[in-house]
Parts: structure tokens; sequence; C-alpha cells
């Protein structure tokens, strides 16, 4: 079996907890991709109370620690998609991800849901790969 463990990095994109009603956009951490060769989300849902909410993924990138040089990241550069990262009050607990192949050194994650009334459990995990030094910080160094 292979050393996944000293080969990646782990940082909270959104922290788990309940986001409540409505329909503004909830942002991930600006992730720092330096050092690393791969970059994956991974979005936890816990209960979603709405009976018709529905949550879109969105992914942006640039070179601005700050991301004010944002721009939506292209479908060539992410795996999976977007649509597939997306989810509705009917998938509690499950989780989905989304992977980014691009050039740009930040990154970050959008959840944009609609229409939602009620009590909305979400995390986001963001997954560094292929470092360019192992093994990795454990625990975690956070962002």
């Amino acid at each position: 079996m292979k050393d996944l463990h000293n080969n990646i990095d782990v940082t909270l994109g959104i922290a788990p907890y309940d986001h409540g009603s409505g329909d503004a956009e909830i942002l991930t951490e600006i992730i720092d991709t330096q050092g690393y060769e791969s970059l994956e989300f991974l979005i936890a849902t816990g209960s979603l109370a709405d009976s018709d909410a529905t949550f879109a993924v969105d992914m942006e990138d640039g070179d601005n620690s700050a991301l004010s040089d944002t721009a939506a990241v292209a479908d060539s550069m992410l795996l999976g998609t977007e649509a597939l990262a997306g989810f509705t009050f009917a998938e509690d607990n499950q989780i989905f991800k989304i992977g980014y192949n691009g050039d740009k050194r930040y990154v970050r994650l959008g959840i944009t849901p609609t229409d939602n009334t009620g009590v909305a459990l979400l995390c986001v995990i963001a997954l560094l790969g292929n470092p360019s030094q192992s093994p990795t910080a454990n625990p975690p160094v956070m962002q």
C-alpha cells in the first residue's frame, strides 16, 4: 500500500456549522497551493432542512493572495464538474468532491444556496497533494 498520509496536507475551507437560512454565497478560505501540485475540495453535508433548496458550487482562482484578481476557473481546469459537486436539500449527510488542475496559486470555492429557508449544515475541507517536500506536517499546519 502507498503512503498517502505523508504526501497530503489538509486545511479547513469552511468550518462545520449551521449556515442557516438565506441565499448568500458561502466562500471557503483562500487556499494557497504553493508547494503542492494538486488540490481537491471535499464538501460534507449534514442536515439540509429546507424542502426545496439547491446549492450550486463554483470555483475561483488568481495569483493575488487576497484574490483581487479572481476569475472563474475554466471547466478544463476542473477535475469533475461544478454541477456534480452541487447538491440539493435531499442530500443530507453526503460527501461531494471537485478538484483543481489549474496554474494559479490561490483558489477558493463558493457554495450558493437558492431557496434556502432552513438549517444548512456543511463544511469544506481542502486537500492539498503531491507536495514538493515530504513528509508533510502532522498535525497539519492551518493556512
